[in-house]
């Protein structure tokens, strides 16, 4: 399905999901002030055009002890993409890996790793480095202390500016 231009009401939808996904469509419903079918009629729409990709319950990491949260900025020997397509390949079956994002600047992966302990950690960025079929020439970790801000959504400003250009 084509996106369309959001209105007023597509934001309060993404706004309300952002903050309680698990929200019943009546009480979605309520808090825009739309009945329920529609509302159901328009979540289906975002979903359906890509802007509401999921639902997940949000586990406080923190909470658990002994754990090791880290972000590694990645650097790869080639950034050919095949050396990137293979990279990227080799992380999707890294279940420490939560997230990674292809970067520009002085390097080209920034992945958000969680892992048992250190000796996990160690043992996954080694072998990275030692696999010539990987391609990592540098790995720089950086050790969450703790966390100051969690990510609570994006800003609806921006998906409305960006919704206005389309």
């Amino acid at each position: 399905m084509p996106p369309r231009k959001l209105d007023s009401i597509d934001l309060k939808i993404l706004a309300e999901l952002q903050r309680d996904g698990r929200m019943t469509n009546q009480r979605l419903s309520e808090k825009i002030g739309l009945s329920p079918r529609p509302c159901l009629e328009r979540v289906r729409r975002l979903e359906a055009a890509g802007l509401i990709s999921g639902y997940r319950a949000v586990v406080e990491i923190g909470e658990l002890p002994d754990l090791v949260h880290a972000f590694a900025e990645i650097t790869l020997k080639s950034q050919s993409t095949q050396a990137l397509a293979a990279f990227e390949r080799h992380l999707a079956d890294c279940a420490e890996v939560v997230e990674c994002v292809l970067v520009g600047g002085q390097f080209d992966y920034l992945a958000q790793m969680v892992c048992a302990d250190l000796a996990r950690y160690n043992a996954l960025t080694t072998q990275w480095l030692d696999d010539p079929a990987i391609g990592v020439a540098r790995i720089t970790s950086r050790f969450v202390m703790k966390r100051v801000r969690r990510f609570a959504g994006y800003p609806l400003s921006l998906i409305e500016k960006a919704a206005q250009q389309n």
